[in-house]
């Protein structure tokens, strides 16, 4: 069975650099500088980065993340509260958008 996404395509992801090795080189710096240890631990930040990548649904992200965040010491427990937390986010930002839809039906109903 063929799919959009392949999974083997993650392992490659360096080779992204083929079309542009400087601005490839400027990105994996910065990505290597975000997610070493700082005021979040690596751990910390492996989470948020499990999270994030359910809200945007990388499906490379979600498999890379889930791996970083075991191999970091997160259980399943944590990793499924850091996504509910994303979840929640998501959830409340898409429902006070509908305050822009209450604002429409109240001019057009006027």
């Amino acid at each position: 069975m063929d799919h959009y996404y392949k999974p083997e395509h993650l392992a490659h992801f360096g080779d992204i650099a083929e079309g542009s090795r400087d601005l490839a080189k400027k990105f994996f710096d910065y990505y290597g500088a975000v997610f070493a240890d700082g005021a979040l631990s690596t751990r910390e930040k492996s989470l948020i980065a499990l999270a994030v990548a359910h809200v945007v649904q990388c499906p490379y992200c979600i498999d890379a993340y889930s791996q970083e965040c075991l191999k970091n010491g997160s259980d399943l427990e944590q990793m499924t509260e850091a996504l509910h937390v994303a979840v929640a986010i998501r959830g409340g930002a898409s429902l006070v958008h509908g305050m822009q839809m209450r604002e429409q039906v109240k001019k057009v109903s006027l």
